[in-house]
């Protein structure tokens, strides 16, 4: 047997990772080569090589567990699916971007390579079995995040941005690992089969405890979960609106999966230790989003804080820790992957010349000047705001059900409370855009933007008319972890 012939089944599990690294080495080289002149270039060679690797993702058995790399590297149905959520929202920020970075003057052939280079650490976080590798996705996702937010490096916020979430990405990255070792410490193990082991034989003492409160204060940041959300609303104003975009859909469901496969992955048998502590970062999440939601203008600075409360309710889903819950959190994802990206193709529509508008007054009567538009962006705020028939309804469905189930019923009670506060927020976008005075139409959709819009506003209708085949490959996700 020669030497392709062992590595290639090692690392048959991880072909969408090396589909993307080899993809990506092949872009810098034609970018080096090319200069400035090679950004549409490298855009389209980037779209092609994650809807490549997204392929790669279909087209592996959903059913099927696989582990390589020595068991750090595992491949399941939970795997697969939300490793299709974060190609599908990576393709979606390129398509996104395109059209603003032209206009702009600031497309470079750099910002595909990233989001490229931010793909692979964000699939291997979703596949991580252990502790390391976990590490290395994250940081990997995390440097690349880092330079993005500040890509418009002429602009004062853009650049303020970038500082702002490395210097406190950096601290979470710190506290992560610190926790980690700790949790080694204590269990003599990094892989999560060795310290379920490990922690189902010996009583668990304080300092594995401490661990995952450090482990867990790591995980919040990269969710954008209260107390640790600090960063998000200045970033969401501050980074390029594409950028933006980015960072509320693609990062959001790699961190949600790393959180769901640290948990339950790793930590199965002391359910009772950080169940506490998945429960007060969800309800602080929820309460914080909705109330300090109320009093925004920028609409940018809106979904960042919309962007909380959400974290929050799909974390009711982790909090109960059970099949129905993850069943719960990967709805609650898909959905949220939908809403999230429609409504930031709206927002990247509002533009008249070289004027970027960006407040919820100008949305005003934008169902006079552009009714299909104004319909698209309302079901995106009706369906953030869980209203029947539209798929962000169920969503929240899953998980509330999934928490009365577990026996959380005040928490799911708490998530119903916020849910409504939160709808204020959402139906006002809906009242200025149908009751208020017109403004100056805006410019027709750029094509790309167009195509985001229209897939999202399809599933986001779709799924809430008919939910059954997200919910079931949800279940089928969700038992492949246990």
């Amino acid at each position: 047997m020669n030497a392709a012939q062992i590595v290639m089944p090692a690392l048959g599990p991880a072909l969408p990772e090396l589909i993307l690294t080899v993809g990506v080495l092949v872009l810098i080289l034609y970018g080096a080569f090319k200069g400035e002149r090679s950004a549409e270039g490298v855009t389209v060679g980037a779209l092609i090589v994650l809807i490549v690797a997204l392929f790669a993702v279909a087209s592996q058995p959903l059913s099927a567990k696989i582990t390589t790399l020595n068991g750090s590297f595992i491949v399941d149905g939970f795997a697969r699916v939300m490793k299709a959520l974060v190609l599908l929202g990576s393709i979606a920020a390129l398509l996104l971007a395109r059209d603003l970075f032209e206009r702009e003057r600031i497309a470079r052939f750099e910002y595909p390579i990233l989001i490229v280079l931010s793909s692979i650490g964000m699939l291997i976080m979703v596949s991580a079995n252990d502790l390391i590798g976990l590490y290395l996705g994250l940081e990997l996702q995390s440097l690349a995040a880092y330079v993005i937010a500040s890509f418009h490096r002429d602009d004062v916020r853009s650049t303020e941005a970038g500082l702002k979430y490395f210097v406190l990405g950096a601290l979470s990255s710190g506290m992560l690992l610190y926790g980690a070792s700790l949790v080694y410490g204590f269990t003599g193990h990094v892989s999560f089969p060795g310290i379920v082991t490990a922690l189902r034989e010996t009583q668990v003492g304080l300092g594995v405890v401490l661990g995952i409160v450090f482990v867990a204060a790591g995980v919040a940041f990269k969710l954008a979960a209260v107390p640790f959300h600090m960063w998000t609303p200045d970033v969401y104003e501050g980074a390029p609106t594409p950028v933006t975009a980015f960072f509320a859909s693609a990062p959001k469901m790699a961190a949600m999966a790393m959180a769901v496969r640290v948990f339950v992955g790793a930590f199965p048998g002391v359910i009772d230790e950080w169940r506490q502590i998945i429960v007060f970062v969800a309800i602080a999440s929820m309460a914080l989003g909705s109330f300090a939601a109320i009093g925004q203008r920028n609409i940018k600075r809106l979904m960042a804080y919309s962007s909380i409360a959400n974290v929050g309710y799909a974390l009711i889903g982790l909090a109960a820790g059970t099949q129905e819950g993850v069943r719960g959190v990967v709805v609650y994802m898909a959905v949220y992957l939908a809403m999230t990206l429609g409504a930031f193709a709206v927002i990247l529509g509002l533009r008249r010349g070289n004027r970027m508008f960006d407040t919820i007054d100008d949305l005003s009567g934008l169902s006079r000047t552009h009714p299909w538009l104004a319909f698209c962006l309302a079901a995106m705020m009706f369906s953030l705001a869980g209203i029947p028939p539209l798929a962000g309804f169920f969503a929240k469905f899953y998980v509330f059900a999934a928490a009365i189930q577990a026996g959380l019923v005040a928490l799911a009670v708490i998530g119903v409370v916020t849910s409504v506060i939160g709808s204020y927020y959402y139906l006002r976008i809906v009242k200025v855009m149908y009751f208020d005075e017109a403004q100056p139409a805006y410019e027709p959709l750029a094509p790309g933007l167009r195509i985001v819009l229209a897939v999202s506003s399809v599933v986001v209708i779709l799924l809430g008319i008919v939910p059954a085949p997200l919910v079931s490959i949800a279940g089928t996700a969700a038992r492949s972890l246990f």
